[in-house]
């Protein structure tokens, strides 16, 4: 089934980045058994990586915002390492990282900024088991980060 992203991306005002570049030893994707793994992918809005700590000097909207913006990386790193996002037969599992204060506990409410987006556009294939947890830091200071795992047609 194809979902045409590009149209509902359109949408929604939204597009896809381009798929960044691995930051350390690692591959952003890896298709194996009909499932397309995708290391953890980080938030960024107009070119610049969306920093900071939720519950500290970021509030839940932005948090929200950058969780997200992970999940069009996640889709551009997908499309990059599929040839096409009509392969993706559903979103299996997000597992979402927030940078958060020790105070902060709206971490499932940040990550449905990645959750509701999938089910957007993949109707109820974007329906996906999850996790959603705060630490203390990401790398380079970003405020979510977000892995996944698709399940592929060949």
């Amino acid at each position: 089934m194809a979902y045409d992203i590009p149209a509902k991306l359109a949408e929604r005002g939204l597009s896809l980045p381009a798929a960044a570049a691995p930051v350390a030893a690692y591959v952003p994707a890896v298709e194996a058994g009909g499932l397309l793994h995708l290391s953890g992918q980080l938030p960024f809005e107009d070119g610049n990586l969306m920093t900071g700590r939720a519950g500290e000097d970021r509030d839940l909207a932005y948090a929200t915002s950058a969780a997200q913006k992970c999940a069009l990386m996640i889709l551009a790193q997908a499309e990059k390492a599929l040839g096409s996002l009509d392969r993706i037969e559903r979103v299996v599992k997000l597992g979402v990282f927030v940078n958060s204060a020790g105070s902060f506990t709206d971490q499932p409410k940040v990550a449905n900024g990645a959750s509701e987006l999938m089910v957007e556009l993949f109707g109820d294939a974007g329906r996906h088991a999850r996790s959603a947890v705060g630490v203390p830091v990401l790398p380079l200071g970003a405020v979510v980060e977000i892995d996944a795992i698709l399940a592929i047609r060949a």
